[in-house]
């Protein structure tokens, strides 16, 4: 398939980013070595979604390494690759995609730095197993030497005024003051500040940031990854970009982004959130906002007379 002219090509006074309408492998096949410092995405999980067709796990994990052929080809020697995954269900099996795709990365010699867990309120429910409740973001670099900016997540200390019992530093505060390193498990909002788990709710009808997209993911997410992982004026890829919530991510933060998507009406949707946030109108969750806890006066969290009655 011929790649196409980016659909969507939108230059400002600080950053250049592009939406290209199209095949990720294509596409990719355009851009040059080494441009990217941070590849982050969340690929299609062959679950029979309205955008992909669900075939064999094989044969979905032979077309997938392809397209991570390219990715490592385009990553910066500084660069690091953020693939999210849930899992692959077939007959009531259980199939993780991260330990399959791990494989792949390390045939292409990148170097897993976090298995980083999402965990989420609301997922998938299930009757002959466990509700899912979360998925794992894989974080490779290409090098030994890349980015990694700490200071720009870190979470507040629970014990900022603990000091070193001995040592030289005996005495000291012992912590940094500017706060301290979040977990690997994430679950942002008000608990990451108090536990240093990054707490981020996954994109339901409620939700903000809902679009027509059925497995969107949300924007505090990819903040994290884009503050942490690269620096201003680096270039940011989704190669499987949906509604652009990683290019928006990268945008509102000062990085240069693209983006690659196969359905138009995504492409679309991309396109006017984009024009959302620069006229300031795009609905946003920010990141440390609380999850909203029903109060025990709402009818949703009391027991049902139903219930009363059995």
């Amino acid at each position: 398939m011929k790649a196409k002219e980016p659909l969507f090509d939108y230059l400002s006074p600080n950053v250049d980013y592009k939406i290209h309408h199209g095949d990720s492998l294509s596409v990719l096949k355009t851009y040059e070595d080494h441009k990217f410092d941070l590849i982050l995405t969340s690929p299609p999980y062959n679950v029979g979604k309205s955008y992909e067709t669900k075939t064999s796990i094989e044969k979905y994990l032979t077309t997938q390494e392809d397209i991570i052929s390219e990715l490592v080809r385009t990553l910066s020697d500084k660069g690091n690759l953020c693939w999210q995954v849930g899992n692959y269900v077939d007959k009531g099996e259980i199939f993780p995609l991260d330990i399959f795709y791990y494989q792949i990365f390390k045939k292409h010699n990148l170097k897993l730095r976090n298995r980083i867990i999402w965990h989420f309120g609301h997922g998938l429910h299930a009757s002959n197993r466990f509700s899912g409740r979360y998925e794992t973001i894989l974080w490779f670099s290409k090098t030994d030497d890349y980015i990694f900016n700490l200071d720009n997540v870190r979470i507040p200390s629970k014990y900022p005024g603990k000091k070193h019992f001995k040592g030289p530093n005996k005495g000291m505060p012992s912590g940094n003051p500017l706060g301290k390193n979040p977990s690997d498990i994430w679950e942002i909002i008000e608990q990451d500040w108090e536990s240093c788990m990054w707490n981020i709710p996954n994109v339901k009808s409620n939700h903000p940031e809902k679009t027509e997209h059925p497995c969107q993911f949300p924007i505090e997410l990819v903040e994290r990854c884009v503050l942490a992982l690269t620096n201003e004026n680096s270039w940011v890829l989704d190669p499987f970009a949906g509604v652009g919530s990683a290019i928006l991510g990268a945008i509102k933060n000062d990085r240069n982004a693209v983006g690659i998507e196969k359905e138009k009406e995504y492409c679309m949707i991309a396109e006017k959130r984009i024009k959302d946030l620069n006229d300031g109108k795009l609905k946003i969750r920010p990141i440390n906002k609380p999850i909203h806890k029903p109060s025990p006066k709402d009818k949703i969290v009391q027991i049902p007379t139903e219930w009363n009655q059995k």
